[in-house]
């Protein structure tokens, strides 16, 4: 079903691209109606507009608080074309039709975002303009809502092709993508409040404008999609298309590098998000070498991350390994040329954004929301509990193989010195279990476990893994502590003269 298109009320806050429709809307014989600054916009392209104000004979109030919030207005938009009793009562109140809205809203979002005062903030919520837009799309039978900068282009190519007609299809498209931006919109509006009660309330809601379809989900028969703007987090250098698992891999790694100061550089080698091998050295070639040495057979197809620039040295080793991504703040020019030899090979320079500090998942039939585990435990977070305290090098050991614990997959067991991942067992049944696989992992490599302390990501119910890693030749242990048999693990240290320290603070991953 055809609709021509008689008259549009424009009325916009964002007038980049709106130039080229005024003029096309004009060369068609449309009737433009409009207000405010859109209204002048359209005077200087020397076209002819129709004020608001002429059409309802009622003028802006309160500081351009209300409008278009009109019967006139409204009733324009909102009358059924087909059915007679309103094209009746339309004539009778002299209500002209409005075919076509180019509307959209102003920059709420924007605005929290810049660190507005809260009057700014509320100024930012649009009332004409969302009502408009959820009126338009409404009677998309007869009439297409244009809610976003983003659609000039589809509505400029439109009006030429239909001479100023659309088709059904589309103005049910365009309603659509405005009842979608309608939505947004809300939820923006109702999580500023949420946050900023006193009491926050218990309320879920989330919304993204920008998204991408992936090749495939985890495996190849899940479809997938990512909502959100990946632009905004990485500059994408080189490389194939990101799928759903280097995403959730590339996840995990920021999270783990974002835990390493950049004044020291560290390098990260991940699988299935967790590390196979992470290390901190003098310089990231050292750091990438060293973080290498402690898993040479599942850093093959990994994600890699640094938290310093790629220099060419570090690309020429990096080069002799296959990796599907590789993420660092800087690229050098050298090191670009080598690293972009593979074609399919990812490189991603980051961007400085503030990340999430909430996260939610599908469950059953609802969702999991949660904070995110932020809590990072330092030298001044630990207690000691044994009667031999750990050494100096002990303690930065331990705060290592802390932070390398929170980031793997539960139970898990670290190995690691100062500056080195050792071994780490991770997703398993049992904390026993874990811990032998570890042990297992950093002899086949090759590591002195009479270098290397233990980290638990929860406390240990028994004795049995301190007395496991006392045979092994570790001699400290880190965890939370809090089981109500704590002491029997301490007395084991004891007897085998480990230093045990706890830290209060569980770090559960699933």
């Amino acid at each position: 079903m055809q609709r021509k298109i008689q008259s549009a009320l424009i009325s916009v806050f964002h007038k980049e691209g709106l130039e080229p429709i005024i003029k096309k809307l004009d060369e068609l014989g449309i009737r433009i109606y409009s207000t405010g600054g859109t209204q002048s916009f359209i005077e200087k392209q020397g076209v002819a507009v129709t004020p608001v104000e002429s059409l309802t004979d009622y003028p802006s109030v309160f500081g351009g608080r209300v409008k278009t919030l009109h019967p006139k207005i409204f009733g324009g938009i909102l009358f059924r074309r087909e059915l007679e009793s309103d094209e009746i009562e339309a004539k009778v109140h002299q209500i002209p039709p409005i075919d076509l809205v180019i509307v959209d809203l102003y920059p709420f979002e924007q605005t929290v975002a810049s660190g507005a005062a809260e009057q700014d903030i509320i100024e930012k919520i649009d009332i004409g303009g969302i009502s408009l837009i959820r009126a338009t799309a409404k009677n998309f039978k007869d009439t297409l809502i244009v809610s976003s900068r983003n659609q000039y282009a589809k509505l400029l190519s439109l009006l030429e092709q239909g001479k100023g007609a659309t088709h059904f299809e589309d103005r049910r498209s365009f309603a659509a993508q405005a009842f979608a931006t309608s939505a947004h919109y809300d939820v923006a509006i109702s999580n500023y409040f949420a946050q900023t009660l006193a009491e926050p309330q218990p309320i879920f809601k989330a919304s993204f404008t920008a998204s991408q379809t992936l090749r495939y989900g985890e495996n190849p028969h899940q479809k997938a999609h990512f909502f959100g703007d990946l632009e905004a987090l990485f500059e994408q250098l080189n490389g194939k298309a990101l799928s759903y698992n280097n995403l959730v891999d590339i996840d995990a790694a920021i999270d783990l590098i974002d835990e390493f100061e950049p004044q020291i550089p560290a390098f990260a080698i991940l699988k299935h998000t967790n590390a196979c091998g992470i290390a901190t050295a003098k310089n990231t070639k050292e750091a990438y070498l060293k973080a290498f040495a402690a898993d040479t057979v599942s850093a093959f197809g990994g994600v890699l991350v640094s938290n310093t620039s790629i220099d060419e040295d570090t690309a020429q080793e990096l080069d002799k390994l296959f990796f599907e991504v590789l993420i660092a703040p800087a690229f050098d020019a050298k090191a670009l040329d080598i690293l972009k030899t593979k074609k399919n090979r990812v490189l991603l320079k980051r961007k400085h954004i503030e990340k999430p500090t909430i996260q939610y998942k599908t469950a059953l039939n609802g969702v999991l929301w949660q904070d995110k585990d932020l809590q990072t435990e330092g030298e001044q977070n630990l207690t000691t509990v044994t009667k031999r305290k750990p050494t100096e090098s002990e303690t930065a050991a331990l705060v290592f193989a802390a932070k390398v614990a929170k980031h793997s997959k539960s139970n898990t067991i670290v190995l690691a010195s100062d500056s080195q991942l050792f071994a780490s067992g991770v997703g398993q049944t049992s904390r026993v279990d874990a811990l032998k696989q570890a042990i297992i992992k950093a002899k086949h490599f090759g590591f002195d476990l009479s270098k290397a302390v233990m980290a638990s990501d929860a406390f240990f119910p028994f004795p049995d893994c301190v007395e496991i890693a006392a045979e092994a030749g570790i001699k400290a242990v880190i965890q939370p502590g809090g089981s109500i048999r704590d002491e029997d693990s301490i007395e084991a240290c004891n007897a085998k003269n480990m230093a045990m320290v706890t830290t209060g603070i569980r770090h559960f991953k699933h």
